[in-house]
């Protein structure tokens, strides 16, 4: 034991460092991605120093998660690929909506292409499924900073006074309001609620062929339900997240300079939403309303893309040199 006690105390230091950045980061701007990063490697760097400092524990904890992890990613595949026909189902058929269908019928076909490369001895097939896996792995290892840092910024939420409540849209249903954009009102509400000053701006230009802008009928969603018509600002020319928080800035600025507000999206929404108002230059955090439980998973994955696409060059190069180390440590 003695000889690796140098080596668990240099894991333990290591886990303090990247938990210190953490929470460096969360101080500076927790909206930033990188956040979740840091959180997940000083994890890693905890989780080995425990490892090391008692190999019998670590070996009674790997060993039966290594026996039922087939279990647990074939569980997770189907899972993923229920949801997907659910979304299908409820949502129509549209590639959106694929997002949990098509990475469930991805990880059950790799997982069985890896499990058969260990009995064959062709080289080629074998570097090939090495490769996808290390591609893979660096995905997985993003998607866990994703998710995990997701929940860790829902949970902070917001704190303190806000002089705006910017209610991000999410289209029509015609000229209605659907149920998703209506739990971020209702969500707004809360807020209105607990921020009796605050100004409501709802964001939302027009849709194709569209009589009425979503700003408007969200709007009028909000003042059926008791919320006073003169605390609800109307911002009617933006077409993405983006531009909702582009100008939506420019309405706080203009109105109140060195204001603060909060962000209203949906739950899933809320880390890609918070990026972007870091880039808008937004003074304020995001929270998320609830979504429903089938729309989730799916919701998430698009989310998680969206982000991958946003860095696409880093993430190509990163992705492609985890794939040449898995080739590396196949070499015989």
């Amino acid at each position: 034991m003695g000889k690796y006690s140098g080596l668990a105390t240099a894991s333990y230091v290591l886990s303090a460092l990247w938990f210190l950045a953490f929470l460096t980061g969360l101080a500076v701007d927790r909206r930033r991605l990188r956040n979740g990063v840091y959180l997940v490697i000083s994890l890693g760097f905890l989780a080995a120093s425990a490892a090391i400092s008692s190999p019998e524990t670590a070996r009674a904890l790997v060993v039966p998660v290594l026996l039922v992890s087939p279990l647990l990613i074939f569980g997770l595949s189907v899972l993923l690929m229920l949801n997907g026909v659910v979304m299908l189902w409820r949502e129509g058929w549209r590639l959106a909506n694929l997002l949990s269908l098509l990475p469930g019928i991805g990880i059950l076909l790799v997982t069985v292409a890896a499990a058969f490369a260990l009995t064959v001895q062709n080289p080629l097939f074998r570097s090939l499924v090495g490769a996808a896996v290390g591609g893979l792995g660096y995905i997985a290892f993003v998607f866990g900073c994703f998710l995990l840092y997701s929940l860790v910024y829902v949970r902070i939420g917001h704190r303190g006074p806000a002089d705006f409540i910017v209610v991000l849209g999410a289209g029509l249903e015609g000229d209605s309001v659907p149920a998703q954009l209506a739990g971020r009102l209702d969500k707004a509400r809360e807020a209105a609620v607990a921020l009796p000053t605050a100004t409501i701006i709802v964001s939302g230009g027009f849709g194709p062929d569209a009589e009425v802008s979503e700003a408007r009928a969200m709007a009028d969603h909000l003042i059926v339900r008791g919320v006073p018509a003169e605390r609800v600002v109307l911002e009617e020319k933006s077409r993405t997240t983006l531009q909702n928080l582009v100008f939506s800035e420019e309405i706080m600025v203009e109105r109140l300079p060195g204001y603060r507000c909060v962000v209203i999206t949906s739950s899933y929404h809320v880390l890609r939403a918070a990026a972007f108002a870091r880039r808008a230059g937004v003074v304020g955090h995001v929270v998320g309303a609830p979504t429903a439980k089938y729309f989730w998973p799916s919701a998430f994955l698009r989310e998680f893309v969206a982000i991958l696409v946003d860095h696409k060059l880093k993430n190509a190069a990163l992705c492609v040199l985890c794939a040449f180390f898995a080739l590396l440590a196949l070499r015989p």
